[in-house]
């Protein structure tokens, strides 16, 4: 459950040393991660995907940076329900700030931040189905994840020339890094990383998928939506990627570092030394 306060979760984790040493169960406090659909005066605009706190003072600044208002009075009403599938934000605004919103209508495209493209209401939010299980698939031994992370860094010209772009790697089952994709969007690099793997024909199954960012139920759908196994993620995940990971089969390793990765989900799509 939620903390109310802090606005986190508890989550059961397996925590692997890539040293070989035999893993440990714990727990672990991790962001909650929620859809939130904004409208004004009653029309959808937009899903975005936050930690629910401080959403009036969200409702406002959002009106602002997205240049529905020009000023903060002119934002007459922020009102936070509870919805079934998420949080619903209505706003309302002056009424010429209204009309030219009309005239303007569209829906969040085209970000790096934390907008789901294209969707205006939560009935859209969960696009993935669950990961197909045809045939057998063998646990992916620890020691090629930890080949995986050694090697993605080396893989990202990009990323070393900028300092401002995520990568996502897909690897095989040894741990090779057969492909990676750069973008300054987490979610860019991800489709890209989809798409490449597609395009040349790669099974999807026949390895698993590397992010160098953290990660949130967009990444978890996307490599569903792929058909990969194993998701390994450099940061930690949310509540909602948690809680996808489990809905769609899809095994989700994440806070990944040079000495140990730690599970979230799907600890039998590894092999490693038992707790």
């Amino acid at each position: 459950m939620p903390d109310e306060t802090l606005r986190t979760a508890r989550a059961r984790t397996v925590t692997i040393p890539l040293s070989g040493a035999p893993a440990e169960t714990g727990e672990r406090e991790i962001a909650v991660e929620t859809g939130v659909e904004v409208s004004f005066g009653g029309v959808p605009f937009a899903v975005m995907m936050l930690t629910p706190a401080d959403l009036e003072d969200f409702g406002v600044g959002f009106s602002l940076t997205e240049g529905i208002v020009e000023r903060a009075e002119e934002v007459r009403r922020v009102a936070v329900t509870e919805e079934e599938r998420g949080i619903g934000i209505s706003i309302e605004v002056a009424p010429d700030r209204m009309h030219n919103l009309l005239a303007r209508r569209r829906s969040m495209s085209g970000r790096t931040g934390c907008g789901v493209c294209g969707i205006e209401d939560l009935e859209a939010l969960e696009r993935a189905r669950p990961v197909e299980r045809g045939g057998a698939f063998a646990p992916v031994p620890i020691a090629a994840v930890a080949r995986a992370l050694a090697e993605l860094p080396e893989r990202q010209r990009l990323g070393r020339a900028t300092g401002a772009t995520h990568a996502a790697g897909f690897a095989d089952r040894n741990g090779a890094i057969l492909l990676v994709r750069e973008d300054v969007g987490r979610h860019n690099a991800l489709d890209k990383l989809v798409g490449a793997v597609l395009r040349n024909g790669l099974d999807p199954a026949g390895g698993f998928v590397v992010v160098t960012s953290r990660c949130s139920f967009e990444m978890v759908e996307k490599a569903a939506s792929l058909g990969a196994r194993l998701i390994v993620a450099i940061s930690a995940p949310t509540s909602l990627a948690i809680e996808r990971a489990g809905a769609l089969g899809v095994a989700l390793v994440a806070i990944a570092r040079r000495d140990t990765v730690t599970v979230f989900h799907g600890a039998e799509a590894l092999s490693y030394p038992e707790a």
